[in-house]
């Protein structure tokens, strides 16, 4: 796993500096049926995106808070990567965008009757936002009522 001190002088040094919000956790919701009967999304920040859709906009200032739809019957290897911080290793997922949006194993899971089924949209958000204000007051809530509107049970997050 990486640390810290495996990021660039300039990284590190944001990162010590950088603002961050104290957030008193409280327990979320709870699953209240087995996931074998489960419906699950996937929320992703590895900025994935489909070749018909526009790409996120590096040029914004602090990141671009907005998110793209990933169909449920997506093929991995057509989605295009937006992520564009040069402190985020993109081979990995390069090489099996599984590990990131794993659909192809979680439509085995369905297969294998493990899990009830698969949400009709997953959504990709950027990663390495500055300012995420807008992704907190918008986008967000946007994607939590799109998820609440296709009755999904449980959200499968991948922050890469």
């Amino acid at each position: 796993m990486a640390s810290l001190n495996d990021l660039k002088l300039a990284y590190r040094l944001f990162m010590r500096a950088y603002p961050y919000r104290s957030v008193e956790w409280t327990p979320g919701a709870a699953l209240r049926k087995p996931l074998s009967e489960a419906t699950l999304a996937v929320v992703t920040t590895a900025g994935f995106y489909l070749p018909t859709q526009r790409p996120f906009d590096a040029s914004i200032r602090g990141g671009d808070w907005s998110y793209r739809e990933i169909p449920s019957q997506a093929d991995l290897d057509s989605l295009l990567i937006g992520h564009k911080s040069d402190a985020f290793d993109h081979a990995g997922i390069e090489a099996d965008k599984n590990l990131a949006l794993p659909l192809d194993r979680l439509r085995e899971l369905e297969a294998d009757g493990e899990l009830g089924g698969l949400a009709p949209m997953h959504y990709s958000f950027m990663g390495s936002l500055t300012a995420p204000r807008r992704l907190i007051a918008e986008s967000a809530p946007a994607v939590a009522e799109a998820l609440k509107q296709a009755e999904v049970d449980a959200v499968l997050l991948t922050p890469v």
